[in-house]
């Protein structure tokens, strides 16, 4: 099964800059319609640890991840979200063996 997922785990007092910053980039990805992007992601509180998130992103494979970690405006855009976040995040790149679905 191909596929890549990365997880970025982030602490920031400022979620609702960050969800504001997270929806205008993917406008603007959609508007533009070419490179490489996402298939999906998703944005989780911890229920744990208020303030701390993780974004899960999954790409068709790593080569499209990294094609699109090259792109100048996910650059400005992981720039960023950096600023608003509360120290730096951490990062997991990690291949997709199973998926499951369930209705």
């Amino acid at each position: 099964m191909a596929g890549f997922v990365q997880i970025i785990e982030y602490r920031t007092s400022k979620p609702d800059e960050i969800a504001a910053l997270m929806e205008q980039f993917s406008k603007n990805r959609a508007a533009e319609g070419d490179g490489p992007a996402p298939v999906r992601g998703i944005t989780c509180a911890d229920r744990d640890e208020p303030g701390r998130y993780f974004a899960i992103v999954e790409f068709s494979s790593y080569e499209e991840a990294m094609a699109n970690s090259q792109r100048a405006d996910t650059t400005e855009f992981s720039a960023k979200m950096m600023e608003l976040c509360d120290g730096p995040g951490a990062f997991y790149n990690l291949d997709l063996v199973q998926t499951m679905e369930y209705s």
